[in-house]
């Protein structure tokens, strides 16, 4: 029997993860997109997969490298998806579900988003972007002709290419926010289409019809049951300069020809998202957030009757914050996702307004990340737990759940797999903090010295770890592997433990949640096995934050890593897409609360900062912009403190989760090296051990 190794930062390049999960109408098989990499290109891989829910072999429908969002049709006989193929836009592709090769139904300049196929089996809704001026062109009936021939497809996309560079040469910005992710804004907004599917595989593909026509970004179209309209979402203030809020419902029909103005089913006082009929047709649930503290406050499931009224909140009495959410087949209640205590189960809701419960039969640590249930009852998942970061699931009407998938199965039986241990331990006011401990795989209670710790801190704040999370599993098992206790917790501000936590960071980031950590550190180091002089701790957005604010605050750790952190709350306001978060958190404006502002910061105590610090920021987050690393890097260097800066090209806030494979490798790598060389004994020249240097 091969003997088992530790987890490496190689392991990264063997571990994929899964998307999307759809059932097919009749219940027996599962669609869903499997992500893999490809060292080779240093590039992630999308495909569309199916797996039967009996439990055979999962197989590979799409032979493309960029596959994503699989719809199947009413009737289950074919399968629509989003496709790039070559150096083009991504299109709108339909596929047999027996096989054969995907048709190709669109071909528009800038490609398309969010599919669904209409009750009837023969539309397929779809978004597009366009400005004003593409509009009006296209409803001129000024299409641009089809190139004749593959070389002349490429010269085309070439020349959209360059034109469009010259476009934005230089480029006028006028609005908040102006870039997202890691691109600028264009002047356009998604419109929403329709097109016929041919019954004639020879058929040609028909032109897609366009339903609207406003400078407003339409969200992903949902059929209603009858046909007749497509419930979306759209701002109801495009002058708000805001990218997540002012959010309403609307309903466009969908007439024979033409267009008609689309219908608000939604109010003031909340903005609205991922709506949804119920199967028969009465109802409209959709998720809401209060707009006066939408980051911190609760997202609830309301739901409305389709034909007008006042919508229920039918989880208020829950206390949770919902993440997702669909309807059950009879329409008499719904499934939704929301995070507790480290977990994300799924939760029955009723319709009646009589609460939320948790489906039964499911292990404690599992957090689901997506979901789908089927016509049948099916419910299609996808989850990780503490032992397996990321596979698919099913679960029948019954309750009877089957696992589908062990694609992470080859190495993870390769390899030592340490467990997490629960910990819940008592923060200074007397609140209980939950938190999670790794041991080394060797790990002895009674090792001379004891072993280094490193402590690692999630963003949001507003977020929650636990043993499930797929996008930490492996850099956790990689640090303990390396020689460390890991420890994490969700400190005062994480969701997952009701409103009243949540909220208790609002305008009081680094005061109110320092505390819960420096506790769980005290109670490790208590047990006796923790070397109080090597502890090293990191964190990524928030947890940067969080990372330079305890270091500012204390010279109890031997060293830091902090990733794509906010440092300045004065300039994150006006440098990201997220201003609003500023706002809203410390309720009010920069020249407002300019005092408040630099009291939270953590830049404002950087003076006092000692401990080795390692920055790593991406060179396009606009999120939280680099310039937040460069000002804390700056003040470090000016006073000569031990302090190292890694920027990372073509990057986003997403690199550690989505980034370059070897980006994220990298990234990984260098914080265990910089743990290294301040918390792990060396041998000096006589042999004796030695702790990690402080020089520059």
């Amino acid at each position: 029997m091969q003997k088992k190794s530790s987890f490496t930062v190689e392991d990264l390049y063997r571990l994929g993860w899964l998307e999307e999960p759809q059932v097919s109408p009749d219940g027996r098989e599962i669609a869903f997109v499997r992500v893999t990499i490809d060292r080779s290109a240093n590039a992630n891989r999308r495909a569309i997969w199916i797996a039967p829910t009996d439990g055979g072999p999962p197989r590979r429908l799409t032979s493309g490298t960029n596959d994503s969002a699989p719809r199947w049709s009413p009737d289950g006989r074919w399968l629509a998806f989003v496709g790039v193929r070559g150096d083009d836009r991504p299109q709108l592709y339909v596929l047999r579900r027996d096989g054969g090769e995907a048709r190709r139904l669109t071909s528009l300049p800038q490609g398309v988003s969010d599919p669904a196929w209409s009750p009837d089996g023969r539309r397929i809704a779809f978004l597009s972007r366009l400005n004003a001026a593409e509009r009006a062109s296209e409803d001129a009936s000024e299409p641009e002709p089809e190139p004749a021939d593959e070389f002349m497809h490429k010269q085309l996309v070439e020349r959209r290419k360059h034109e469009e560079q010259r476009r934005f040469d230089p480029r006028v910005v006028r609005r908040l926010p102006y870039r997202a992710g890691v691109e600028f804004f264009d002047d356009r907004s998604a419109q929403m289409y329709i097109i016929e599917v041919p019954d004639d595989d020879d058929a040609p593909a028909p032109q897609p019809r366009r339903i609207t026509d406003a400078d407003l970004d339409f969200g992903a179209p949902v059929w209603m049951p009858d046909g007749q309209s497509v419930l979306t979402t759209a701002t109801r203030d495009p002058e708000a300069d805001s990218q997540f809020f002012f959010f309403d419902v609307l309903r466009v029909p969908v007439l024979p020809e033409g267009r008609a103005d689309p219908q608000r089913l939604t109010a003031p006082g909340f903005t609205h998202f991922a709506p949804l009929p119920s199967p028969d047709g009465r109802w409209i649930a959709c998720l809401r957030m209060a707009e006066n503290q939408p980051f911190a406050s609760a997202t609830s499931l309301v739901v409305m009757d389709a034909a007008g009224g006042e919508p229920r909140n039918l989880t208020a009495a829950a206390d949770l914050n919902i993440a997702a959410y669909d309807w059950l087949p009879g329409s008499d209640g719904l499934l939704c996702l929301a995070g507790w205590r480290g977990a994300q189960p799924l939760w029955r809701v009723a319709l009646d307004g009589g609460g939320c419960e948790r489906l039964a039969q499911m292990p404690d640590d599992r957090f689901i990340a997506e979901f789908d249930t089927g016509r049948d009852g099916t419910i299609a998942f996808v989850a990780g737990d503490a032992a397996n970061p990321c596979e698919l699931y099913a679960r029948n009407k019954h309750g009877v759940e089957r696992r589908l998938t062990a694609f992470n199965a080859p190495l993870l039986e390769e390899r030592i797999i340490v467990p997490f241990e629960e910990l819940v331990y008592t923060a200074p006011d007397g609140c209980k903090v939950q938190g999670w401990i790794l041991h080394p795989p060797d790990f002895d209670p009674a090792q001379p010295g004891g072993y280094p710790l490193a402590v690692y801190i999630h963003g949001g704040p507003h977020l929650m770890w636990g043993p499930g999370v797929r996008s930490m599993w492996h850099e956790l098992q990689t640090a303990a592997a390396r020689g460390y206790v890991v420890f994490f917790c969700n400190p005062r501000g994480s969701d997952g433990y009701g409103d009243a936590w949540r909220l208790a960071t609002q305008a009081n980031w680094g005061f109110a949640d320092a505390p819960d950590i420096h506790a769980g550190i005290d109670t490790l180091i208590a047990r006796g096995y923790v070397d109080p002089h090597r502890i090293a701790v990191t964190g990524g957005s928030y947890g940067g934050y969080m990372t330079v604010w305890l270091i500012a605050h204390s010279d109890r750790f031997a060293c830091a890593a902090a990733a794509r952190g906010v440092y300045n709350l004065l300039t994150q306001h006006s440098t990201s897409d997220a201003h609003e978060l500023v706002e809203l958190v410390f309720e009010g404006f920069p020249w407002e609360n300019h005092d408040v502002l630099w009291r939270h910061s953590p830049l404002a105590y950087a003076h006092r900062i000692t401990t080795p610090l390692l920055i790593l920021h991406a060179e396009r987050d606009y999120r939280v912009p680099i310039s937040e690393a460069e000002q804390l890097f700056a003040f470090l260097r000016r006073r000569k403190q031990v302090v190292e800066f890694v920027r990372y090209p073509r990057e986003g806030h997403e690199l550690t989760r989505t980034g370059e494979p070897d980006h994220r490798a990298d990234h990984m790598r260098r914080i265990l090296e910089w743990f290294d060389r301040f918390c792990q004994p060396r041998t000096g020249n006589d042999g004796a051990p030695r702790r990690g240097s402080t020089d520059g």
